[in-house]
């Protein structure tokens, strides 16, 4: 314990760092972000005392265990005390150093590295203010490293660092973990991507991997990608929410049979010929495009990730993510595809928290294809090639999201890309970056939405992370506008021409369901049952699944058929190439809220829809 505070005492530096210099301001929107660590003090008190135990976990192989977290403060506890959950345990000044503005004065020291999550001293323990002891629970996961803990007074914006724990670690933090399937370029083709600590230098990545009910068996290697601080485009990535991300492994498995069980398991050899294995896992594979099977989809945005310790209760920006996150798992037997429209964990620029996430998702994602579309809070900040100049991402520009998950793009740093499902053929947009007629990404979707094959695959869906359809909330409404500036403008007409069935959008925390609608008008009245000729494409948007909740306003407008501001998913069946179902399902009990059925035959695709949109023909006999 105390050659652990000697070391961290002694890796302190006297410094400041100038955050205007950096153009860097606190995301309100982070957890995280309300530590101050730049204005920390150390001052290691022996009347202090915090144990953590056990200091070995993961014994059974578990990826995710809890450890109890004593702690003694006997003069001056305070209701502002709290944890800190620190990975590497030996955090330490040095490595934020780069991009700072350094002088050495006389100054405090800091701690240049965020914690990876905290909860107060008196989360569990109303009397602890009088008696100044209690203890925690923290659920640890593994990220490739030890774990110490530290408790600290003065709050979260003036932390004054009193007293480190021992060291946990897991028995094998370089262990392969958090598997995540996705569709591949081809329909017949399933990549899995993992994250683990070996470097190509130590273990060759493979999977093994086969038919679930034959003795067939086939090894597969993979390729291997990382990235460093330098790769952050800012603070807090480069600095405070810097943390190695480890190594992340995808493998490519083709000429899968349609609609069939197979098993896996990603895994590492070692330089000494031993092998380390993830758990077995199934998937089923993707149906023919076309092949008339049950299809269920699931469509979400904004969902972030929760903390099942209760960590971080002073600031939930995803109240809802939990939730969101069960429901999928009860109800993964009738689910076959995911796609989370963007802004996935809101970790902006605090990067241990996209293995918390992977973590989250992983019953989910190691089952089904879950398919990311590229937010705000992925890609946006000033000068990195986004359309929106916010600094969103906080420093990530895009970097770890193109990395951790593996979608079918052309290029990664464009992330648009379309997907076939059996009848299903998606346009995925990349909202993030210039849509508008002319550019790269409009011939992209121009073209997603004319090679389908309307006959085989009769569910056209667009979808993009902001509103580039209609929305009615607050927030559009106060710039004088129900969607992104020059959203719709630009991509209605082809929305019409395409006879695209439904767009989907995140952004706006709420769900939100239009008519079929055109230039502002309802083209049906109809608002469950919509059949016979294409009228005009629905547009949802579902962006509860668990961030904080945005209002509406309180105009009414016309187009607006179901509103709810709560945290909630859809879920699309398809049971042959004429009937569809639409639900709106709550986070809260998975019961269904809203829905409607599309039942369309080809010809009613073919011929001219409602608005005389009609193919074009010659008199020519």
């Amino acid at each position: 314990m105390m050659n652990l505070a000697t070391y961290i005492c002694g890796i302190l530096v006297l410094a400041i760092i100038q955050i205007k210099v950096m153009g860097w301001k606190m995301d309100k929107d982070q957890s995280l972000s309300k530590f101050n660590a730049y204005d920390a003090v150390v001052r290691l008190d022996s009347s202090v005392t915090i144990r953590a135990f056990p200091a070995i976990i993961g014994l059974q192989g578990q990826h995710a265990e809890y450890v109890t977290v004593t702690f003694n403060r006997s003069f001056g506890a305070a209701s502002t005390d709290w944890i800190g959950v620190f990975s590497p345990s030996k955090f330490n000044a040095s490595i934020c150093l780069e991009d700072a503005a350094v002088s050495y004065m006389d100054v405090p020291p800091f701690l240049c590295t965020s914690p990876i999550k905290y909860q107060y001293a008196n989360f569990s323990s109303t009397d602890y203010g009088s008696k100044g002891e209690g203890s925690l629970k923290f659920r640890l996961i593994n990220q490739r490293n030890d774990f110490s803990f530290a408790f600290f007074s003065g709050d979260l914006d003036k932390p004054v660092l009193l007293a480190v724990s021992n060291v946990v670690t897991f028995t094998d933090p370089k262990a392969p973990v958090y598997p995540r399937l996705a569709l591949g370029q081809a329909w017949n083709e399933i990549t899995v991507t993992w994250t683990s600590g070996y470097s190509l230098y130590e273990a060759t990545p493979i999977v093994h991997w086969g038919h679930a009910e034959d003795k067939d068996e086939v090894v597969s290697g993979a390729g291997t990608l990382s990235f460093s601080r330098g790769d952050m485009c800012g603070a807090p990535a480069r600095t405070v929410g810097w943390r190695d991300p480890g190594y992340i492994h995808t493998s490519f498995l083709k000429e899968l049979w349609p609609n069939t069980k197979y098993f896996y398991n990603v895994g590492h050899i070692l330089k000494n010929g031993s092998a380390i294995w993830g758990p077995k896992k199934f998937f089923n594979s993707s149906p023919f495009p076309g092949d008339v099977s049950l299809q269920r989809v699931i469509i979400f945005g904004d969902m972030g990730k929760g903390e099942r310790d209760g960590s971080n209760e002073a600031d939930n920006y995803q109240p809802g993510a939990l939730n969101t996150t069960d429901r999928l798992i009860e109800d993964l037997d009738n689910i076959d595809i995911v796609l989370h429209i963007g802004d996935i964990t809101y970790s902006n620029g605090y990067v241990s928290q996209w293995d918390q996430f992977t973590e989250q998702v992983e019953q989910i994602a190691s089952r089904v294809p879950y398919m990311i579309a590229s937010g705000n809070h992925e890609r946006d900040w000033p000068n990195s090639g986004s359309f929106y100049q916010g600094e969103d991402s906080g420093g990530e520009c895009g970097v770890t999201a193109e990395t951790m998950f593996n979608m079918p793009t052309r290029n990664k740093a464009q992330f648009w890309y379309a997907a076939d499902y059996g009848m299903f053929h998606f346009c995925i947009a990349d909202s993030e970056h210039d849509w508008r007629e002319g550019t790269e990404q409009y011939k992209f979707i121009e073209e997603c939405l004319a090679v389908v094959d309307r006959q085989r695959q009769p569910w056209l869906i667009f979808i993009a992370h902001r509103v580039l359809g209609y929305s009615s909330s607050a927030f559009y409404a106060t710039q004088g506008t129900f969607a992104e500036p020059l959203g719709r403008e630009s991509l209605q007409k082809l929305w019409q021409k395409y006879k695209v069935d439904i767009a989907f959008y995140g952004h706006v925390h709420n769900y939100e369901r239009t008519c079929p609608v055109y230039e502002n008008i309802c083209t049906s009245q109809e608002t469950e049952n919509y059949s016979g000729t294409f009228n005009s494409t629905i547009h949802v948007v579902v962006g509860g699944g668990g961030s904080h909740l945005s209002a509406f306003t309180p105009l009414k407008t016309t187009w607006s058929v179901y509103r709810d501001i709560d945290f909630g998913f859809t879920k699309l069946t398809a049971f042959n190439h004429s009937t569809l179902l639409f639900e709106y399902k709550k986070s809260s009990n998975g019961n269904v809220y809203d829905k409607f059925w599309i039942t369309r035959e080809y010809k009613d695709v073919l011929g001219c829809d409602t608005l005389n949109n009609c193919p074009s023909v010659t008199l020519a006999s």
